[in-house]
């Protein structure tokens, strides 16, 4: 399966300066300035690392950001103790995907707690977890809808809607700040959507981030 594609930051960085700061109203993306007045759904970005859970119709197997990061070892004794991977009968994957099918099934998610970045005990202090973010299945991306019932069905936590607006409002609210809901802390950012799932002419799914970050760097 695939490593999950990249999620471009709303506005180019002066690569210049010290630091790179973002570049006001320089969009990263054309693609981002003609959608900027449309609605956008933001869901909280999590401070973690990328994790895939890959179901090829027989077993579950597990793959970090690329094909060659290094999972720590507690980080992965968590994901199997959730998804139970190498077993064939694997009940839940099973019954909702298929056995023996020859269409991959990616959970994409973020593993993130204690040890896993430097805000990580921020979410959890004392072990790790993992929060689903997208699925794949095939070439096509699950709607939010399809997502969160994949979620209920594997009782994992999905990221949160934080809420909706235009590109300036999620500026706007990153720049801010809000609370993490995970807790007492500032979240990290923010990534938005379009309402509808969109394309670029080069058929890369339109996604956007903002970081808290990238205004105080």
């Amino acid at each position: 399966m695939k490593e999950y594609h990249k999620i471009q930051t709303i506005f180019k960085r002066d690569m210049t300066k010290k630091k790179a700061p973002l570049i006001l109203g320089d969009y990263s993306l054309s693609e981002f300035e003609y959608l900027k007045d449309n609605l956008w759904v933001f869901t909280e970005k999590v401070d973690g690392t990328n994790i895939r859970v890959i179901w090829d119709g027989k077993q579950v197997t597990f793959g970090g950001k690329t094909d060659n990061a290094q999972m720590p070892i507690f980080l992965l004794h968590k994901l199997q103790s959730i998804f139970n991977p190498g077993n064939i009968t694997t009940p839940l994957f099973a019954e909702h995907f298929g056995v023996n099918e020859t269409t991959e099934v990616c959970l994409y998610g973020e593993g993130y707690g204690a040890k896993i970045q430097k805000g990580g005990g921020n979410y959890i202090s004392n072990g790790v977890d993992f929060v689903l973010f997208d699925v794949k299945v095939g070439e096509w991306w699950l709607q939010r809808e399809a997502v969160e019932a994949i979620a209920h069905t594997f009782d994992l936590k999905v990221v949160p809607i934080v809420g909706e607006g235009t590109l300036q409002d999620a500026v706007k609210l990153a720049r801010e700040g809000f609370s993490s809901q995970w807790g007492d802390f500032l979240a990290e950012g923010l990534v938005m959507r379009p309402r509808t799932e969109l394309r670029t002419r080069s058929g890369h799914r339109i996604i956007a981030k903002i970081k808290h970050s990238d205004f105080y760097e």
